[in-house]
């Protein structure tokens, strides 16, 4: 994993609206100091920041994805991160499937899944 604090982060299913975990997500781990950039198919901006809606609009390749989105758009963001050539992926509780997982596998991307990186790392 190496020190999280100095990868890009790209935070997928950020949401508008502050009771998802979409949202809390990126708000804590803005104000933690990560380096996260927000992904939403709806775009806009959350937090003073822009919202890109998808990864392929980021313009950058981010050392890592994080993805809030039901387990089938998951499978669409492993092939992404493929594409892409991004190497590292945690899907939170309830993003991740056995097919995404196995994908992510298949493509040597390293996975982390059933485990929230909030808790895992100490954010909540």
């Amino acid at each position: 994993m190496g020190n999280l604090k100095q990868k890009n982060i790209a935070i997928v299913g950020v949401s508008h609206r502050a009771e998802k975990y979409g949202y809390k997500i990126f708000r804590d781990m803005l104000s933690a100091g990560y380096n996260v950039k927000g992904i939403s198919v709806r775009g806009g901006e959350v937090l003073g920041h822009t919202l890109f809606k998808s990864l392929k609009e980021l313009g950058i390749v981010p050392d890592m994805v994080i993805t809030i989105v039901p387990s089938q758009v998951t499978e669409n963001i492993v092939d992404e991160c493929r594409e892409l050539g991004i190497k590292e992926i945690w899907m939170q509780p309830g993003s991740e499937s056995a097919v995404a997982i196995q994908k992510a596998k298949n493509h040597g991307i390293t996975v982390t899944a059933n485990a929230c990186i909030m808790i895992e790392k100490g954010m909540w």
